[in-house]
């Protein structure tokens, strides 16, 4: 393992609705719901604002130092917290960031969005 992780939540997305003024959007109430699960330890929670994937359901990132980064949308806030969760801890016990294909979540094989290399990545 290579260290601690970043599970970053868009906290604007909308899934395409109207914020409603007594309600906080879909984003925020993911953030909320992953706030009250159990994660490791070496896992840092953070909420951002506009991952530009605003109508498309929550969205949100996976990264770490030496690890490639993980953008994930079209999730729920309500339906996809255990598939997250599972994803993110697989996501912590790899070396380089890369679970295998078969190893995900479905969620997370059906709505990656993109995966971006290292910032330690080299020209090879």
């Amino acid at each position: 393992m290579s260290g601690p992780i970043e599970l970053l939540v868009c906290t604007t997305c909308r899934r395409g609705q109207q914020p409603e003024a007594d309600r906080p959007v879909a984003g925020a109430r993911l953030h909320a719901a992953l706030a009250e699960q159990s994660l490791p330890p070496t896992v840092a929670l953070r909420a951002v604002e506009c991952l530009s994937n605003c109508s498309q359901g929550c969205s949100i990132v996976l990264r770490g130092s030496g690890r490639w980064t993980y953008v994930y949308g079209n999730l729920s806030e309500t339906d996809d917290i255990e598939s997250i969760v599972d994803g993110t801890a697989r996501y912590l016990h790899t070396d380089d960031g890369i679970v295998p294909w078969r190893e995900r979540p479905a969620t997370f094989r059906k709505n990656c969005i993109a995966r971006i290399p290292p910032l330690e990545a080299t020209d090879d």
